[in-house]
């Protein structure tokens, strides 16, 4: 268990990034492209949501917006900023699972496997928190083979935007852009025998999410 407190910035830059969100969001036209049809017909059971890393400004927007019922957790960095990330989340009413592939990664796993057993979906951006961007990290196949849970490719895109100049290029949208989002087909990610077979369905995710938002 990550017994960090966070701190009164932390506390106060979740809050201060959450407003902006928001700030933004209320501007911005959306287009949805729902392929798994979720918002008319949304699942009973658990969900494993993935979208890359530099979509995320947009995310707890339109996950507040178009599927309030849905109930979750991010995963986040046992960073800093992954606190300042948890943070924001909060405010958007969802949990955070604190863990990498660097760091705490087994405690991480357990975590997510946990809320999906619980009936919760869990949210990860499989090329974070260091990339490679666009590079689908095996975490996410894990999880869906222990779980059984179908993967949620969500695909974001900005007609217009401000780019951060970090790994991943962070895009921010500019307010009044459009945002076009895709709520791509669930897939429910097969046991594996090997490495190859394993290799090859990360390969297969990957690419199902750049098809949808590259």
């Amino acid at each position: 268990v990550n017994s960090n407190i966070p701190t009164l910035k932390q506390r106060f830059l979740g809050s201060l990034i959450a407003l902006l969100i928001r700030a933004v969001g209320v501007t911005l036209r959306f287009r949805i492209d729902d392929r798994a049809g979720i918002v008319g017909d949304p699942p009973e059971g658990s969900l494993i949501w993935i979208f890359w890393h530099n979509r995320v400004f947009t995310v707890p927007y339109i996950y507040r917006k178009f599927l309030p019922d849905r109930r979750g957790a991010v995963l986040t960095s046992p960073s800093r900023d992954g606190e300042i990330i948890a943070q924001v989340m909060r405010r958007f009413g969802a949990g955070a699972v604190r863990g990498s592939s660097n760091k705490r990664p087994a405690a991480a796993l357990r975590e997510l496997v946990g809320w999906v057993k619980g009936g919760n979906d869990i949210v990860i951006t499989p090329d974070g928190p260091r990339g490679p961007v666009y590079k689908l990290q095996p975490g996410v196949i894990k999880v869906a083979q222990l779980t059984a849970a179908p993967v949620f490719p969500v695909g974001v895109r900005y007609s217009k935007c401000f780019r951060l100049k970090s790994w991943d290029g962070f895009m921010i949208p500019w307010p009044f852009s459009r945002v076009d989002v895709v709520f791509g087909d669930f897939y429910t990610v097969p046991r594996t025998r090997d490495d190859a077979s394993f290799e090859a369905e990360r390969e297969k995710l990957e690419s199902l999410l750049k098809q949808i938002a590259a």
